[in-house]
């Protein structure tokens, strides 16, 4: 819009003038908001709170600056001969019609595009069935890396559009850029190698958002990834953020399908037939449970006689289950042998420690 016919809006019909302030109301109202949530974000960055006040004072600050651009803006639009109101009024007036509407303009589209990239991502099916399933892995997995590299792209070209229409030379500044991050490259290998490491991590579909891997010592559920680390989630609600290319070998305990091994240990003086009898048929009424069955792959394996161990037999069954059901098989069959073998007298040993006490001869 030219300068010249925005400022005709002064010689408008009056409705429109009114139209005109009803509209930059709501204009200065998202633009202070967005200010607002913006130093609130910068106060979140860090867990000290002496700086609080700082921010809220920014805060505050900003509303007072869009609170007198729109009574300034009203004034001259209305030609109130307030100063100096009216003068900074048409100051704003110049500003807009030149380079300011195109700006607001540029930056409603790219807060518009950023929501449409989180709209268009929760609208993509995953699948919400009980059962763990790998394909849902990989989509939720590189749904998540989509949805922060698309955000990433769209804010980048909202901020050199605004650069750009600000007068700022943007092809300037992207080769300083491109050599500035070339020397960064050079100084941040370990985020270069996470970058590559993570990269190949999806590609290869290694693991995903909702597997259970170990890494080193550390394991538990897959809550997060991205290119360059990813979020591990332990049995103790401990979260651990590990940078990919600290990954050198990761163990996935949830791919495809899993094996729950249950030892069961019984007394030296037991008849070990009727013992692995006894195992062999509880595993398989377990196997036979409507309530479980589903959760099994493949009828249970008796193995037989392990080891021969200090004070017991160990009697080693194997059950094939879906993708993380293997805790939750091994702690119901441990429950159903226990019950099990007590009901047929069948002795589980504990350790035991025989003290002998020798009295010495009077002399």
């Amino acid at each position: 819009m030219d300068t010249l016919d925005f400022l005709r809006l002064q010689d408008a019909p009056l409705w429109i003038r009114y139209l005109v302030s009803f509209l930059a109301l709501v204009l200065a109202y998202y633009v202070g908001r967005a200010g607002a949530r913006l130093f609130t974000w910068f106060a979140r960055l860090t867990d000290d709170t002496r700086d609080d006040p700082f921010w809220r004072v920014l805060s505050l600050g900003w509303w007072v600056v869009v609170a007198t651009s729109l009574l300034a803006f009203t004034v001259y639009l209305h030609d109130m001969k307030l100063e100096p109101l009216h003068t900074w009024g048409a100051l704003l007036v110049r500003w807009l019609g030149s380079r300011g509407l195109s700006v607001l303009f540029v930056l409603a589209g790219t807060y518009a595009a950023w929501r449409m990239v989180g709209v268009l991502a929760s609208h993509i099916k995953i699948g919400d069935g009980g059962d763990f399933e790998r394909h849902r892995v990989r989509r939720r997995t590189l749904l998540a890396v989509l949805e922060s590299t698309s955000k990433g792209v769209v804010l980048t070209i909202g901020v050199l559009m605004v650069l750009a229409n600000l007068g700022v030379n943007v092809s300037a500044l992207i080769a300083g850029a491109g050599i500035a991050g070339l020397a960064i490259s050079f100084a941040s290998q370990n985020l270069v190698r996470d970058v590559i490491n993570g990269f190949f991590i999806i590609l290869e579909d290694q693991y995903g958002v909702g597997d259970v891997i170990r890494v080193g010592e550390l394991a538990g559920g897959v809550e997060r990834m991205n290119l360059r680390l990813t979020v591990l989630r332990d049995l103790e609600g401990k979260v651990h953020f590990l940078p990919n290319g600290q990954i050198n070998r990761v163990t996935v305990m949830s791919r495809d399908w899993a094996r729950a091994v249950v030892d069961v240990g019984v007394a030296y003086g037991e008849d070990i037939d009727r013992v692995l009898e006894v195992v062999g048929d509880e595993a398989q009424k377990f196997f036979q449970d409507d309530e479980w069955r589903d959760k099994f792959t493949e009828p249970p394996q008796l193995l037989g006689v392990n080891e021969l161990a200090d004070s017991a037999v160990v009697v080693r069954v194997m059950f094939n289950v879906k993708p993380k059901e293997q805790w939750g098989v091994a702690r119901e069959f441990n429950r159903r042998i226990k019950n099990r073998l007590d009901a047929e007298g069948i002795e589980i040993p504990f350790p035991q420690r025989t003290v002998w006490l020798k009295q010495e001869a009077e002399a």
